[in-house]
């Protein structure tokens, strides 16, 4: 009778592989477990979100509205958020970027990497422009943080600050500041999505005024790998905040009004979810996850679903997208790089490598900047 309670045992076991690898993932431990956020840094985060989402009484508030953006004392800003773990390789190229331009137009902000070796000479743009830093660690919410770190350092720095463009050390503009900024603020063409008016924001809309900022990220909503991203961290560990039906994905470099910036700070529920660690790595990209996912669903109508920054990602390696070397730098890369579907330019590219400095310095005046 006890003879045969080996191979039973056998038995059973076997019969149990397929069970264990369905509900596995729910009470086993990470086989490659991703760095977890501290409790220090969740509550110096905690703290600084507050900051940004309660502000100083006293400090006066921005007197510039969308009828009133030709006002010298108060014109809306576009904070610029580079988010780095290197040393910022195209530094020269921004400040050409912003050299031509009156600071009371942008401001600058940097979240490095801790163990980044970053200079940020005197006399550039970029000088004391470092934000309070955690390190970051890829396919981890550690990048989320970081970028959350930035918005509400832009928002609690300056209030005039009404669009927030993140962007890594490998982006490089496509267009000079003017571009840019006209494009955002003024341009009632430049968002080819965009409905014609109707009759009530007729007038408004020959004046050249927009009736509403959007934000530009994008949003996908279908893909081949969107389940598997969806339970990285366990098939129900989502669930009930965010339904399969309602996650998203799209590139974490886009540009934020400063309505949508306050969205993701006051988040907590989406936040709570998106931390946890993950068990699948090859599909776990939280910071391509979590802003998409958070702002379609709290507010489907104030995005644009596309983003304007370009990438090839065409041979991709390990999750990278394709990186631009200096041979392949010329005025026709650029011209090509600024084509767009859904607007009428791409306003910033990635990926380029560190050596692709000086190809680009050389077609900034004749190409890139000259609009």
């Amino acid at each position: 009778m006890f003879s045969s309670t080996p191979f039973l045992v056998s038995f059973f076991l076997f019969l149990s592989l397929p069970l264990l690898f369905l509900l596995g993932p729910r009470f086993l431990p990470p086989s490659h477990p991703t760095v977890p956020i501290s409790p220090a840094d969740e509550i110096d985060d905690q703290i600084l979100f507050s900051r940004a989402l309660n502000p100083n009484p006293n400090r006066p508030k921005p007197t510039f509205s969308h009828l009133a953006l030709d006002s010298k004392s108060s014109k809306p800003k576009i904070a610029f958020l580079f988010l780095t773990n290197t040393d910022l390789h195209f530094a020269p190229l921004w400040s050409c970027f912003f050299s031509k331009t009156n600071p009371n137009l942008y401001n600058i902000y940097v979240h490095a990497d801790p163990s980044a070796n970053v200079t940020l000479p005197p006399g550039t743009v970029f000088h004391n422009r470092l934000v309070p830093s955690k390190r970051t660690y890829r396919a981890s919410a550690t990048l989320i943080s970081a970028t959350r770190r930035l918005l509400a350092s832009a928002v609690i720095d300056d209030p005039a600050n009404m669009f927030f463009a993140v962007l890594s050390q490998h982006c490089v503009p496509l267009h000079s500041f003017r571009y840019v900024y006209h494009s955002l603020f003024f341009s009632t063409t430049f968002d080819l999505t965009r409905p014609a008016a109707d009759s009530d924001d007729a007038e408004l809309t020959r004046m050249g005024l927009k009736i509403r900022y959007k934000s530009f990220i994008e949003i996908i909503s279908k893909s081949t790998n969107l389940w598997k991203r969806y339970s990285a961290r366990g098939r129900f560990a989502m669930m009930p905040e965010v339904p399969f039906d309602q996650f998203r994905v799209g590139s974490q470099f886009f540009l934020l009004t400063r309505h949508h910036a306050l969205v993701v700070l006051k988040d907590r529920a989406l936040w709570r979810k998106f931390r946890v660690p993950c068990y699948r790595e090859d599909e776990c990209y939280p910071e391509e996850h979590y802003f998409p996912t958070l702002l379609s669903m709290a507010d489907p109508e104030g995005v644009t679903r596309y983003t304007l920054t370009r990438v090839n990602w065409t041979g991709t390696v390990n999750g990278h997208p394709y990186t631009y070397r200096p041979v392949e730098v010329s005025a026709e890369l650029i011209y090509r790089l600024r084509k767009s579907n859904f607007s009428e330019s791409y306003l910033f590219a990635r990926k380029f490598s560190p050596d692709c400095l000086k190809p680009l310095l050389d077609l900034a005046d004749k190409v890139i900047f000259r609009d």
